[in-house]
């Protein structure tokens, strides 16, 4: 079938593009990027287009009869402005896109932010409440988005379901494991809180999988998922700092070992952002209060669920993953 990915060339976009291959599906895939500077996957076709600007999107809908779409705004300072456009506006436009040329699947990338609330979270399903004490734009633009269109999945306007992998990781990772190695290879990173923290990981090609089950049901059951969302991980958590440490083992780089109290990082994090607000810095402050309270409390989540609807099995033997995100790391010292 032929199935549109947009931010196709992303992390878990370009992940989700390769299994589409291998199973043999004609693959369209839409992003900011101008296709020519971009790593392809063969096969694959590439087309330019801002989702938060719908006239750019001409013709990329065209004879699509499924969309994954996994293009968003991470991490965890910027204008509410920029979250807004490209989390909220844009998915306002798939949809839009979808509805004018009759596309009714969607498996939407969505985020375990979305229910944070600034406490920890330990072994929650997906029952929990959106959250509410939003500190930063990424978990609350996410949790608009998210609930929009799972709404139209509820009323049966769309089929549509929702994914929530917690902290992708793997080789060519562009964001957490690069961040920490980089601060821990100039001595400027802490352990925050007690270090003991369990939180869930989720490797590259267990989100992946996870999506590609979701699309089996929308397309043979859609009623038994349509309108829900669902938690997904590698299937156990982990205790972070630890799981962090065995990483830089890997590397030679040194354990971290100091700690810092979280109500004192709480409040570091808490003035970089008022500083940074104050001299309208556009870059991103040393410490914010949401990575502090990320890197302290647990944030792990009952995956049942997605097990049981979606036959989703993470795969858990992941030495081989390990090296080769190892390895990447290496190379990009």
């Amino acid at each position: 079938m032929k199935i549109l990915v947009t931010g196709g060339n992303g992390f878990l976009g370009s992940h989700i593009i390769k299994r589409l291959v291998e199973e043999g599906h004609e693959v369209r895939s839409v992003q900011r990027s101008d296709p020519s500077v971009i790593r392809k996957e063969e096969g694959v076709e590439y087309v330019q287009g801002d989702l938060s600007k719908y006239e750019t999107l001409d013709g990329c809908f065209d004879g699509i009869e499924l969309v994954f779409h996994t293009a968003a705004l991470a991490g965890f300072w910027g204008s509410w402005e920029e979250y807004h456009e490209a989390n909220v506006l844009s998915t306002r436009n798939v949809v839009l896109a979808c509805q004018q040329h009759r596309v009714r699947k969607v498996v939407y990338s969505s985020t375990p932010s979305v229910v944070f609330s600034g406490e920890s979270i330990s072994g929650a399903d997906e029952s929990s409440p959106y959250g509410e004490n939003w500190l930063c734009h990424y978990a609350h633009t996410k949790k608009i988005a998210e609930e929009e269109i799972l709404e139209l999945g509820k009323k049966g306007e769309l089929d549509v379901v929702a994914l929530r992998p917690h902290l992708i990781w793997g080789a060519g990772d562009p964001h957490l494991l690069p961040r920490l190695v980089n601060r821990a290879r100039t001595g400027r990173l802490k352990i925050v809180g007690n270090g003991k923290n369990l939180v869930d990981i989720t490797h590259v090609g267990n989100a992946a999988v996870a999506h590609l089950s979701a699309m089996k049901i929308l397309l043979d059951s859609p009623e038994k998922i349509r309108g829900k969302a669902y938690f997904i991980s590698d299937g156990s958590p982990v205790e972070v700092w630890k799981w962090v440490n065995a990483v830089f083992e890997k590397l030679k780089i040194p354990p971290i070992k100091k700690k810092l109290p979280f109500k004192l990082v709480y409040c570091m994090g808490a003035f970089f952002e008022f500083f940074n607000r104050l001299f309208k810095l556009h870059s991103e402050p040393p410490m914010t209060r949401f990575v502090a309270t990320e890197l302290a409390k647990d944030h792990y989540f009952d995956i049942g669920a997605a097990k049981r609807d979606l036959g989703y099995e993470p795969k858990k033997d992941l030495e081989s993953e390990m090296k080769e995100m190892v390895e990447y790391l290496d190379s990009i010292r």
